[in-house]
């Protein structure tokens, strides 16, 4: 039972990371209807942001924290104007392509950076290798809890209550769900669009570089860390997309049954137990377990 509790635990934390990045995911579509599939790589690039701010200019590990979301927050924004800004009024399916192509040009440049963006890089955190005991006697027995997760859990947590507050009881959060459902409307109701999608990059960087400096004290700084959002789309889904409680609701299911999968099934099954979950769920809700039926007003 305390193994199971203790994987249980360690999946929490793993579907947390997942939450942040399906989060991403969800925040974008809730203004632009559009899929970010770049949403890992910007979770790298956050990562090595971090890394650069804390160790290659000495920052603390918490200021060099805020410091790269508020970088990336600010790439976020120039990413929407230069790149995604001419594609508005566009099908969606061509921010999709172009999303793909802004994650394939950012392992691509990072990779570029001769020894820092092609090696495996060590972020330094001042919590590395706490722990926290539940139960048992002493230094023995009971549950362990890495400091490392619970600091994911919280800051987690702490995200998703401020972000639906945003999007629930905040004027700027009901002219995003005015702009998911109707571009030209919202803009004929005095809704500034490209504002709001602009912001909404910005956030969605942000949140993804938050993810990437959390995760980074356990799998380390590199280029292909995004692949990580490959698990994040799936959450998303299971969530139901433009849900962000849903979103991370998403990510502890596939975080617990992938850390659950890799004990218990033979070896291969905790990397398709996140698909394997999402298709029951697309054949038994297809709208997600939060998703809403949603119809456009003209």
């Amino acid at each position: 039972m305390l193994q199971f509790l203790q994987l249980v635990a360690s999946g929490i934390a793993q579907g947390c990371i997942y939450g942040l990045l399906a989060l991403g995911f969800v925040l974008i579509y809730k203004a632009t209807e559009a899929v970010n599939f770049a949403q890992g790589d910007l979770m790298m690039l956050g990562g090595f942001v971090g890394l650069g701010t804390s160790v290659a200019m000495g920052m603390p590990f918490w200021i060099a924290f805020l410091a790269t979301l508020i970088v990336m927050f600010l790439f976020g924004m120039l990413l929407e104007r230069t790149v995604l800004r001419p594609l508005l009024g566009h099908p969606s399916f061509t921010v999709v392509m172009v999303t793909i192509g802004i994650g394939f040009l950012s392992r691509g440049m990072v990779t570029m950076i001769p020894v820092w963006g092609t090696e495996t890089h060590v972020l330094p955190v001042p919590y590395r290798d706490q722990i926290v005991r539940l139960g048992g006697q002493g230094n023995e027995g009971g549950l362990v809890l890495p400091m490392e997760h619970l600091v994911i859990i919280a800051v987690t947590v702490a995200l998703i209550i401020g972000l639906y507050l945003l999007f629930k009881h905040t004027k700027i959060g009901i002219a995003m769900k005015a702009t998911s459902q109707n571009q030209l409307a919202a803009f004929y109701m005095g809704i500034p669009v490209r504002r709001i999608n602009m912001l909404v990059w910005g956030l969605s960087a942000a949140v993804s570089a938050c993810a990437g400096l959390l995760l980074a004290p356990i799998t380390f700084v590199h280029a292909n860390m995004g692949f990580v959002g490959l698990k994040a789309f799936p959450a998303a889904v299971i969530g139901g997309f433009g849900s962000i409680p849903g979103a991370l609701v998403g990510g502890l299911i596939i975080g617990v049954v992938e850390m659950l999968a890799g004990f218990y099934l033979p070896e291969g099954f905790k990397d398709i137990a996140a698909y394997v979950v999402v298709l029951i769920m697309l054949a038994v809700k297809p709208t997600g377990l939060f998703g809403e039926n949603l119809r456009k007003r003209v």
